[in-house]
This record gives C-alpha cells, sequence and structure tokens, in this order.
C-alpha cells in the first residue's frame, strides 16, 4: 500500500494553521512522503488524504462530503467524517448514557423556548466555533436574532446551557490516537457573551497549554469514544486521531464536543514526542 500521504486543507491556509508544524518532516523520518493540498481537488489514486486544515467546510459542506465519499483512502474515515460534522451526535451520546452537556437541537423554524439563565447557541455544522455565541437572562432577543440569523444559513442549532467552569478552569482537551491516549492542554474561554464577531476567520483564536488531566477524565474520554465509534460501525483503533473536549460539571466532567474531523491538536504547545505518535499513528494506517 501507498506510503504517501495528503494533508488536506483550505485555499485560505493551503499549508495548514501552523498545528502540524514538523509533521511533514516527521513523517518522513517514517518514510511517508507527505505533502499539502486543499481539499476538493484531485488526488493520485495511490495517496491516502488526511483531513487536517479543512477550516472552511461548514461553508461548502454538501461538496465536502461528496470529495470525502470519492477519496479512495480517508483518515478518519468516510463513515466518521459523516457522524462528526453534524453536533447532534451530541444527543445520541447523551441517549446512550454518556455524560454529555445538555443539549437541544433547535430545526429551522424552532423557536426558543426556556433557557438556562446563561446559555450557549451554535450551529449543529460548524468549525473553530464559528457561529456559537453565548447570552445571559438579559439578552434573550439577542439570542433569538442569533437564532433566526443561523436559521437563515440553513443550519439547526444547539442549545446547551454554559458550563461556568469554563471560565476559570477552560475546557480540557483529551487526545488520542488509534484510540490511545496521547496528551491533553486546556482551552480558555472564548465566550465572553453576545455575538462573536470573528471578521470572517476560519476560527477563533484559542489560548492553549498542556495540562494533564485527572485519570477521571481520561476514563470518561475513553468511554466516550468506544461508544462513538460503536455507534458509527468502525473497530477504535480506526480513529487514527480524536480529540475528545470536556469542561467540569457539577458532579464531574461533561463532553462539550468530540472532534473527529480536522481537530487541533495542541501540538506547538505540548510534549514533542506527542507529534510523532501522530506521525506514528498517520504512518501505521498508511502502511
Amino acid at each position: 500500500m501507498s506510503r504517501r500521504l495528503v494533508l488536506a486543507s483550505c485555499p485560505q491556509m493551503p499549508e495548514g494553521d501552523g498545528d502540524d508544524a514538523g509533521l511533514v518532516e516527521a513523517l518522513a523520518e517514517l518514510g511517508v512522503e507527505a505533502r499539502w493540498q486543499p481539499w476538493g481537488e484531485r488526488t493520485a489514486a495511490d495517496e491516502t488524504v488526511v483531513l487536517r486544515a479543512t477550516w472552511d467546510y461548514q461553508d461548502h459542506l454538501a461538496d465536502f462530503l461528496d470529495w470525502c465519499s470519492q477519496v479512495p483512502r480517508l483518515i478518519n474515515p468516510y463513515p466518521v467524517v459523516t457522524y462528526n460534522t453534524d453536533k447532534t451526535y451530541l444527543t445520541r451520546l447523551a441517549a446512550a448514557g454518556l455524560p454529555v452537556i445538555p443539549s437541544t437541537v433547535l430545526a429551522p423554524g424552532e423557536e426558543l423556548g426556556e433557557t438556562a439563565d446563561d446559555f450557549v447557541l451554535k450551529p449543529t455544522v460548524g468549525a473553530g466555533s464559528r457561529g456559537a455565541a453565548r447570552f445571559d437572562r438579559t439578552q434573550r432577543e439577542e439570542a433569538r436574532l442569533h437564532l433566526k440569523t443561523l436559521h437563515s444559513q440553513g443550519f439547526s442549532v444547539l442549545l446547551q446551557p454554559y458550563q461556568t467552569s469554563v471560565d476559570e478552569e477552560g475546557e480540557v482537551s483529551l487526545v488520542f490516537f488509534r484510540g490511545r491516549y496521547s496528551h491533553a492542554f486546556t482551552k480558555g474561554p472564548m465566550l465572553t457573551g453576545g455575538v462573536v464577531d470573528t471578521q470572517g476567520a476560519l476560527y477563533l483564536e484559542e489560548h492553549l497549554a498542556e495540562t494533564s488531566p485527572e485519570p477521571r477524565w481520561q476514563e470518561v474520554a475513553s468511554d466516550i469514544l468506544r461508544a462513538a465509534a460503536s455507534e458509527i460501525g468502525i473497530p477504535l483503533d480506526q480513529l487514527v486521531f480524536a480529540r475528545v473536549d470536556l469542561v467540569r460539571g457539577a458532579d464531574g466532567p461533561l463532553l462539550l464536543e468530540l472532534e473527529m474531523t480536522e481537530p487541533g491538536l495542541g501540538f506547538p504547545y505540548v510534549d514533542p514526542a506527542a507529534l510523532r505518535r501522530f506521525a506514528r499513528a498517520l504512518a501505521d494506517s498508511c502502511s
């Protein structure tokens, strides 16, 4: 099988967003030839495609999924992409008994209804926190307008109570390669209130730092990954990379999002050995 990889990006960031700096060189040390290329372009039949910086997919979802379906060898596999690009998977994981932030899906035309005092609205299809906004009980009119805007763009919307622990502790992102825990980092709070003006950016700026999560958090993240793989119908080791974003709830860690399409993996902020582990996981998946 081919030892050639295409790291899929997007036209705005043809060589990625910097998260994977050094990856091409690390792969070369393992005998894998890798190159960057925006998604949607043709690749050779003997190349394996890795989704890494396809940050604009929410603006072209149908085209993106169609292109992914035609890639002969895709990491992560196509069924993972179709599952993970719509955040309604959160409601299914919650129904299966996993600890998930309570999430209500508002389809186009549905009204806001009852909310927590502090809550978040975000499109069910989206990357980089684009379209996500936090509101309090004094901002219901602004929230209704934001909901209407997202609906007018064709999105269903997730309504979630805001977890105030994020303000002090941030989110904890646990990274796994082929189902095995690799490393973790924290992300500081990004939704400070109201609609965030991204000024055309593909993602909101994040403030990251390496962390060592409590063993319980690793257990919860592993349980979530196993449940997702089972729902998708693939072996756990076919999840070549995954990032589980947890926040502290009243009774323990809660799932905020499960990122298996094109997650940032925090390499510039963690032990360099993490990048080498990722390179090895990719090399093993294309040999």
